[in-house]
């Protein structure tokens, strides 16, 4: 298993490398759209016949799950101060180097809703 905190990831995400509430709201935009658009396009391609389609289509509807754990940590950084003090005392520009590559991860079906789901058994 990759070393991912799901949560961390969300938030380095959101803060980028300023800080702009204007990528804060992009960002969950992105995380609520990803999973909304994902599943749904995965779900129509799934039923529109054939193998390949139905292949593909259930891919995509899973890779967009990957975002829901994203989105649900977004919402709740997205509370004023949350973000400030996830982020309190973290090197930002070495987890940008951490987490921007990792985020290739999300491409794995339902690999981020597992770590999602570790990692909020632990806290």
């Amino acid at each position: 298993m990759p070393r991912l905190d799901v949560r961390r990831l969300a938030a380095v995400d959101m803060y980028g490398s300023a800080g702009s509430p204007v990528r804060r709201r992009v960002i969950l935009v992105e995380f609520v759209a990803g999973v909304v658009g994902c599943v749904a396009l995965g779900l129509w391609a799934a039923q529109e016949g054939g193998p390949v389609r139905t292949a593909l289509g259930g891919y995509l509807a899973l890779v967009g799950l990957n975002y829901a754990p994203l989105a649900v940590h977004a919402v709740s950084l997205s509370r004023r101060g949350a973000l400030e003090r996830e982020l309190d005392g973290v090197d930002i520009p070495a987890e940008l180097r951490y987490y921007t590559p990792r985020q290739l991860w999300l491409f794995v079906p339902l690999l981020p809703v597992v770590l999602a789901a570790r990692q909020a058994r632990r806290r």
